[in-house]
């Protein structure tokens, strides 16, 4: 359904983005997205890791890296810009990339869940920063994932395996933390995603409790959504990001699912998204168009409807410029985009 409309708001599919790849106009394995001046986009890839002899390693060079584009308000007005980061353990480099955000200088933040660090560059890709180490105790971590930084430049972090959050300056000193392991209210059981709102408020995906849970910006618990694990309406299964628009509509990505559920500010279930990329995007038109073989396979197949919808989108956040979300379609190499259409109205037809 390329047009949704419920609760009185109003969905429209936009396009699709990216394709596939280990570097150029290209994703691989894209987790987070954060959004520049202008057009620009951030989109950070995951790459691809495998383990030998007990650490991590990175097969054929599919290593996690941002890619900076710029993307327009029409499909096929999107470019590339450039990439940044690389396999390894030096300044500016990552081994498991995993949460990505913004300052008000527009400066990037990277969390790497191995190296237990946020590594800091200026929007051009210049390194500027890292800070962090393995631990417990404040400022330390232990799997960091999520990221999201404040109106203030508060940077707030998801502690996935110490089952908390921190708060912390931008150069990474402690300001408070809250969460224990568990599943009471205030709890986590390795959360994942991470956002705040226009009021400062913060949202928690807490992965393995199958929900979303909103806090003060102290942490001070406030509501939940979802806490079923299921595939119905308002359950989630592994919760992965989240992200709130200025109306204070809740996106998350229903990881296990594949697909993206929509929630009221008090947590009531709206709508979802399963993925609506019909039409290839640039990039991936560019390919086929050269590959007569690619061409074939796609004519070959009984219907390409499985091809629109989400794998495992991992990672979103709405626009409030351009009013529009875009997903990181993790297992399909690209963003999907949907706008949020004001003043909506459907044509009277008489039939």
């Amino acid at each position: 359904m390329l047009t949704q409309t419920a609760a009185g708001r109003a969905y429209d599919f936009s396009h699709s983005v990216g394709i596939p790849g280990i570097s150029g106009p290209s994703f691989y394995c894209p987790v987070g997205v954060a959004i520049g001046e202008g057009d620009v986009v951030y989109v950070l890839c995951r790459g691809i890791e495998g383990i030998l002899g007990g650490r991590p390693m990175v097969p054929n060079g599919y290593a996690a890296r941002v890619s900076k584009v710029t993307i327009g308000m029409v499909p096929g007005d999107e470019e590339f810009v450039d990439e940044f980061g690389s396999y390894g353990e030096g300044e500016g480099q990552f081994i498991w990339a995993t949460g990505i955000a913004m300052d008000s200088h527009k400066n990037v933040y990277v969390t790497d869940e191995w190296l237990n660090r946020v590594s800091v560059f200026d929007g051009d890709g210049k390194f500027l920063s890292q800070w962090g180490t393995a631990g417990s105790g404040d400022g330390e971590f232990n799997r960091p994932s999520g990221i999201a930084i404040d109106r203030e430049d508060n940077v707030y972090i998801v502690d996935s395996l110490a089952h908390r959050v921190q708060k912390l300056t931008k150069e990474g000193k402690p300001l408070a933390k809250w969460g224990s392991f568990g599943s009471r209210a205030g709890q986590f059981n390795s959360p994942w995603g991470i956002c705040v709102d226009g009021q400062g408020d913060v949202y928690v995906a807490d992965y393995k409790n199958h929900r979303v849970q909103k806090f003060s910006p102290d942490g001070a618990f406030q509501v939940q959504f979802g806490g079923t694990q299921g595939n119905g309406p308002g359950e989630l299964d592994r919760p992965s990001g989240v992200t709130v628009d200025p109306d204070g509509d809740v996106y998350v990505c229903d990881w296990a699912n594949n697909r993206v559920q929509v929630f009221e500010p008090d947590g009531t279930p709206i709508t979802s998204f399963i993925g609506d990329a019909q039409e290839l995007s640039l990039w991936m038109k560019w390919m086929v168009d050269a590959n007569p073989d690619a061409q074939k396979a796609r004519r070959r197949v009984k219907s390409l409807e499985p091809s629109w919808r989400f794998a495992f989108p991992t990672g979103a956040i709405f626009d409030p410029v351009k009013s529009r979300l875009l997903v990181t379609d993790t297992e399909r190499g690209r963003l999907q985009i949907y706008s949020k259409v004001r003043e909506y109205a459907e044509a009277q037809f008489n039939l």
